[in-house]
């Protein structure tokens, strides 16, 4: 559904000594430019591409096809946002950078572990590392991107490692059905098996930083009748 030009924001691309403007949605921008498949329509508020647009003065057909090898607007409109900037808020970017903040603290906290004591990092305590090495978390790139940018910064300050765990699980016949797909949420399921007397064997991988709340979840629902063993640290 196209956006109203009331509602949508200005992205630009200055190149060749020229300006090409284009109105769009600010979220589906955003996830263009982070590499999702968007469809066009649904990012643009009109099907123009302007020199100025503010004042409405449309770009040239043939400067569009000198630079972009195309006048076609959606794909003109997608290098723009690709390859230009968009005019968010300052409110916007600030929100749009503690999502990211949040997202990238708890990658870590999920898949990092203490190398001494193999124990997950609480996300205060990330968080605080975060604060002590002034990591700035860039609206424009990706949450991937980033996490290792921050562990970069943030492993002179509190050692971390990524740990993926093999973990061997037996559920009693009465709890499977529903630790099945509990443990899926956690992790994957490498191997299973279900014996004749209706126990679950399984062995499950996932991340070290998630092992005790994986524990804590399935002893919940198994009221301590689970056995579990760590197979291989990776």
């Amino acid at each position: 559904m196209m956006v109203t030009v009331d509602q949508a924001i200005i992205a630009r691309l200055k190149t060749h000594g020229q300006e090409f403007e284009i109105l769009v949605d600010c979220n589906n921008a955003l996830a263009l430019k982070e590499g999702k498949n968007i469809d066009m329509r649904d990012i643009l508020a009109a099907m123009r591409i302007f020199s100025d647009a503010k004042k409405g003065l449309e770009a040239s057909e043939n400067a569009m096809k000198q630079i972009f090898g195309t006048a076609d607007v959606e794909e003109v409109s997608k290098q723009i946002i690709q390859k230009g900037e968009i005019q968010l808020t300052q409110e916007y970017r600030e929100r749009l950078r503690e999502e990211k903040r949040k997202q990238i603290i708890n990658i870590i906290h999920r898949n990092g572990v203490d190398p001494k004591t193999h124990l997950p990092h609480p996300p205060q305590r990330i968080e605080n590392a975060f604060i002590e090495a002034k990591f700035h978390v860039d609206e424009f790139k990706t949450v991937q991107e980033q996490v290792q940018e921050a562990l970069k910064k943030l492993r002179p300050i509190l050692p971390i490692k990524f740990e993926v765990k093999e973990i061997a699980i037996k559920i009693p016949p009465e709890y499977a059905p529903k630790c099945y797909s509990t443990v899926k949420l956690f992790g994957t399921i490498l191997r299973e098996e279900w014996q004749s007397n209706g126990y679950w064997i399984a062995v499950v991988e996932l991340p070290g930083g998630m092992e005790n709340d994986f524990y804590d979840k399935l002893n919940k629902i198994c009221h301590g009748n689970v056995e579990s063993k760590v197979l291989k640290v990776k």
